[in-house]
Order: C-alpha cells, then structure tokens, then sequence
C-alpha cells in the first residue's frame, strides 16, 4: 500500500513522463530524445492541469450559483470524480487493484489479446470502484477483484477498437484512450453513429467546426463561441458585469488554452510513436502496441469543447425533468466535457452529432449514478471520505460498465464465469476488426 500511495503521489505530469522515459529507452529511441519526449509530455499534463484547474476556478462557482438560484429538489448530492476516485482507492479492493490490473495488462499484451498498454493507473480507481461494489454486494475479495480485472480488460478492448480514430483525430500514431470512463462509452457512441448513418438528415450533416465556420465566417470562431457560452451561462447563473465577463474570460481562456496544451503533448509523443513503429517493425513483423493515456488528451478539440460547455445547462435540465433520477448534478457537471469527449472522436468532430450521444449519455450517467448512490454512500462512509448527511454519488459512477460488472458479478462465482465467457469473443472480435492486413503494412 505504501509503494501504491507513493506512485499514486508523483501525480501524472511525474509518472507518465517517467514510464514514458523508460518507453524510450526500451525502444531505442536515445537518451536525451527519451527524457525530452518524456518532459515534454510533462509539460504539456501541467499545462492540462491548470486549464482543468480553470475549469474549476471558473465553472464550478457558476454551476453552484445556477443550482442555488433555481432551487433544484434532488436527493442526492453529486461529490465529484477527485472525491468518488479517492473512495474507490480507499478500499480493501483499491489497495489491491493497481498491480493487479498491471499485471494483467502485460499479461494481455504478451498474449496479443490487447494491443494497449495502460501507462494511466490514477485512473484504475474506475476499476477500483466496480471491484469495491462488487466486493459490497458478494463479500468475497476474489469476485470483487475478479469483477475489476474484467472492467480493466474491456478498456484495453474498447481502447483498440476506437485506437485508429483517435490517432486519426489526434495526428499521433501509437496511442489510445483506456480511460476508465471513457472506455466505457465507445460502444454506446460507435453503435449510435451506425444509427445516424441510418438516418438522411444526420448522415449528410456536415457541422463540424471548420463547416461552421465557412458558412458564418468569425461566428464559427472557438473564441467567438466560447464567449457566446459564457455569456448564456452568467445570465442562467444571474451573475453582475463583474463575475459575468469574468465567467466569459474564463470560459473563451479554456477554449483556447486547451487545444495548446494537447499540441504540446502530441509534440513530446511523435517521436515515441515513431520509435515504436520502428521497433515493432524490426522485432516483432510489425506487431501493434499502443500507449494507453488519460482521455484529458482529447479535451483540446474544439467540438469536446462546444459540446461539453452547452452540456452543463442541457444535463441540469435532464436532472430535474428525468422521472425516477435523484441526482443533483454539482461536483462533476463542470467537467461534462470528460462525458463525452469519445463521441468527438468517434463521430469525426461533428457538432450535432455529439450533442446527440451527449444528451443520450448524460440521461444514462444519471440514471446509473442514481442506482450506485446507496453502494457508493456506504463505501464514502465506510472510508469516512465525506461527512455530508444523507446518499452521495457522482456522475462519475455514472459508467454502462460498471453497471453492467456490478449486476452480474453480484451472482458470485456464476456471474464471473458469465462475464468471462462474453469476454473472450468480444475480444476475438475486436482482434479481427482491429487487425492490419498484411498488404497495408
């Protein structure tokens, strides 16, 4: 446990750019090409950090203000992922699942039953979490870590599956996005956009940003957009000139800040991505490996951006209008964009399109929250993370994977077994969608 706390304390903008070092050299890049690929990296997660930081300092004062203002009647009290990911961690299973998902993830890769290797353990706590619930339901360790393994498992699937259009949007090649919940919505966002193929008006929709703004000119422009959400949110909040054009800086300051902090990181990523093509190439017949990282990559493209913004009024809304759902969205609903920044990536950057799988997510991010809220309010009480009267959850519990592990893992033995068996085809099938003809290498 102190050697998981002490990995878990350097933070991303140290490990990452440490594993990602070791990477290098592994892959002979050179010394100082390593450590400055590795830095670079760093740099580019710090810069990430303050934006998300931004996004905290700018948005949350204003989603409390528009929660107090119209005196939205929900039982349960959204705490936020930071808070949700340090209960998940705090556990029995917590403790156990970091060197438990690595292993397994070396074990996959070696196998060739995963081409991800998963460099994003802060957020392992997602697998923690499920682990943690299932452990709750059963009693039993084992089912419980069980259950985790195969939560971790399906990112690594799911991270291949969407790899190729997320190195297509991002122009870097040899990555992928195994992030606990962002994992967890590529299928939902790859089976809608075959539903939008289906249908005339979306099929031929063209509104991505760079349509936007051939057709409006400066309109179209991120800064332009950005102080038009600004601006809707100070009044939804009822905020004076002051705070209002303040609220308009800060949220035009993420627009911008957040595509330049990904251009940094991509910098310090091509040329890993260009050692690891050379070295699989060389000694493995040109075998695929990825590097998995936090989906915050993803958060620099303009319709993530957008598309999240326009989401925190639009899921408010969804809260209050949705029968059976208790959860008062606060801690998380600023970082809406983490929701849905999959659905950018995998419907090409266009606008309608991801505010469709936005709106359809966020309804079941909710309705899920709202069923973890018991299980999650006992581990929060058990591991004394929070001291509010009354059930907790967070969006962030909110993931189609953790239901769906948390409902059949919860048979025991039997469940485990069920879900391996749906496991091992899923992951035939991905190997075959996923693979490289000869011909193309």
């Amino acid at each position: 446990m102190v050697v998981i706390d002490y990995f878990l304390s350097l933070g991303s903008s140290v490990f990452v750019p440490l594993v990602l070092i070791l990477i290098g050299l592994v892959l002979r890049q050179g010394v100082l090409s390593s450590i400055r690929s590795g830095i670079t990296v760093g740099i580019g997660f710090i810069g990430l950090g303050l934006a998300i930081s931004l996004i905290s300092n700018t948005l949350e004062p204003a989603v409390n203000q528009i929660v107090e203002r119209f005196s939205f009647n929900l039982t349960v009290i959204d705490i936020g992922s930071g808070a949700a990911a340090g209960v998940a961690f705090s556990t029995l299973i917590g403790a156990l699942i970091i060197p438990a998902v690595f292993i397994l993830n070396l074990v996959l890769l070696v196998i060739g039953f995963t081409k991800t290797m998963n460099i994003d353990i802060f957020n392992y706590s997602h697998y923690a979490f499920t682990g943690a619930v299932v452990h709750l339901m059963t009693g039993s360790v084992v089912i419980g870590v069980g259950a985790s393994l195969i939560q971790a498992t399906w990112s690594l699937l799911s991270a291949d599956y969407s790899a190729k259009k997320v190195q297509e949007t991002l122009g870097v090649d040899g990555i992928s996005i195994p992030q606990g919940y962002a994992a967890s919505t590529v299928p939902l966002f790859s089976i809608l956009d075959k539903v939008y193929d289906r249908i005339p008006f979306l099929r031929n929709s063209k509104l991505d940003l760079s349509h936007l703004q051939g057709r409006i000119g400066m309109f179209g422009d991120p800064v332009i957009i950005g102080a038009a959400l600004g601006i809707i949110l100070a009044l939804l909040a009822g905020y004076n000139f002051v705070d209002g054009a303040n609220l308009l800086m800060g949220v035009v300051a993420i627009m911008v800040l957040f595509p330049r902090m990904v251009k940094i990181i991509v910098e310090g990523l091509l040329p890993i991505s260009e050692a690891a093509k050379s070295f699989f190439n060389k000694r493995f017949n040109g075998k695929e490996v990825f590097i998995g990282l936090d989906s915050a990559i993803t958060l620099g493209l303009p319709t993530t951006q957008i598309v999240g913004t326009m989401l925190i009024p639009i899921t408010l809304i969804l809260a209050v209008i949705l029968p059976g759902n208790k959860v008062l969205p606060l801690g998380d609903l600023a970082f809406v964009a983490f929701f849905t920044c999959m659905a950018t990536i995998i419907h090409n950057g266009n606008i309608l399109k991801t505010i469709i799988s936005g709106v359809i997510n966020m309804i079941g991010v909710l309705y899920i929250a709202s069923w973890f809220a018991p299980y999650f309010s006992k581990l929060a009480a058990n591991s004394g993370a929070t001291d509010i009267k009354g059930q907790t959850t967070a969006l962030w519990n909110g993931n189609v994977f953790d239901f769906i592990l948390a409902n059949i893992a919860r048979f025991g033995i039997v469940g485990l077994i069920v879900l391996i068996v749906i496991t091992i085809p899923i992951g035939l099938y991905i190997k075959k969608v996923t693979s490289t003809p000869k011909s193309a290498e």
